[in-house]
């Protein structure tokens, strides 16, 4: 089992640790009417990549970032990947595209892929009790057997969102609403740990990170990290070591690049042809239907949140482990993305504007309370 950050630390570095513990759960605070405009998909991608190198630079500037890397996506390919800024404000190295980050949250989204392979072969009911997959219940509530792979992935298993160092505890009945939850996916890494008889980092290694060309991919730290990771920044800009996981968390210990980020988002746009590692088109489909609704334009799939708009419907995730922030944002349909990953406790502030920037369009993503600016 993955090791927990306690209580404390969650609350301390993530606002989202707060907004989680409310009665509802958490709540979307409606379209964001900054992000406007039309898609951009026809816009030449010359114009598209000058006005990125131009005005991004501006936007760290402006809200004390230190440092980006940013991978476009568009007609099912890495169009352009660039860093900008500096890994560390001490050592001033700078940001390249193979630069490692801590993603946090957008750990999710790669475990519910795996999670899907197994579903494929097989191996893992969507809806049958994970309690069926175990030697005895996870927690003793009865009501355990009642969360199955759908309700973790959905947000609608009824465990709190951090549990910390206490036993983790059953909120409502599972099933009953959306509430974002990482104790329900640290509950699925432990089922599918027991079907596939290896280690959670082994399994998705090689199931996800090798078949799609994620080298610098990793939920645990690996010895190559020490010289291309960046280190995270609090408000100030004041530097804080990377977490060096030895253990796998699901939920929120993933290291990766821009670029490699931008291939997972690919294969989410594109089912296997001929290819026994990528999801067939069925499974695609289902990560991307709504099974949890938050509101009118927002809901979510299977381990990515869904924003239905005007101009198409989008799958998206955020990352947030206090010092680090993250986004990415893609549509399977336009086959275009967009993968932000930020060393700054800053870095959602530019996110919305850099979508706007590279893809267009509305974006209620960006009003999700759990978004922390």
């Amino acid at each position: 089992m993955s090791k927990r950050i306690s209580r404390r630390q969650f609350l301390k570095h993530s606002k989202a640790g707060i907004l989680g513990l409310s009665t509802f759960g958490l709540v979307s605070l409606g379209c964001n009417s900054r992000a406007s405009g039309q898609l951009k998909t026809n816009v030449p991608a010359e114009k598209l990549i000058a006005g990125l190198q131009q005005q991004i630079p501006q936007l760290m500037q402006r809200a004390g970032v230190p440092g980006v890397a940013v991978a476009m996506v568009r007609d099912g390919e890495i169009l352009w990947s660039r860093g900008f800024g500096v890994k560390n404000t001490d050592s001033g190295q700078p940001v390249n595209e193979n630069t490692v980050f801590a993603a946090a949250s957008l750990s999710k989204p790669v475990l519910a892929y795996a999670a899907m392979k197994l579903y494929e072969r097989g191996e893992l009911d969507l809806d049958a009790p994970l309690a069926n997959y175990t030697a005895k219940p996870y927690i003793s509530d009865s009501r355990i057997w009642k969360i199955t792979a759908r309700l973790v992935l959905c947000h609608k298993t009824g465990f709190p969102n951090w549990s910390g160092d206490e036993p983790v505890w059953i909120e409502f009945t599972p099933g009953a609403k959306f509430s974002y939850s990482s104790e329900g996916f640290l509950y699925l890494q432990s089922v599918i740990e027991r079907i596939t008889k290896q280690p959670f980092n082994e399994y998705v290694t090689r199931n996800v990170f090798a078949p799609l060309g994620m080298t610098n991919s990793s939920y645990i730290w690996k010895s190559s990290y020490q010289s291309s990771s960046a280190n995270g920044h609090d408000r100030d800009g004041v530097p804080f070591p990377v977490g060096k996981p030895s253990q796998a968390n699901g939920a929120g210990s993933l290291r990766t690049t821009a670029t490699d980020y931008a291939k997972f988002l690919i294969a989410m746009m594109e089912p296997a042809v001929n290819d026994p590692f990528r999801l067939n088109e069925v499974s695609l489909n289902k990560m991307l239907q709504q099974n949890s609704g938050i509101s009118q334009s927002l809901g979510w799939g299977l381990g990515w949140g869904l924003e239905r708009t005007n101009d198409g419907d989008f799958f998206w995730h955020w990352g947030d482990s206090g010092i680090f922030k993250s986004f990415a944002l893609g549509s399977k349909r336009f086959k275009t993305g967009m993968v932000i990953l930020t060393n700054s406790e800053n870095g959602l502030r530019i996110c919305e504007n850099i979508v706007r920037l590279a893809i267009g369009g509305q974006h209620p993503a960006f009003s999700f309370s759990m978004i922390d600016y």
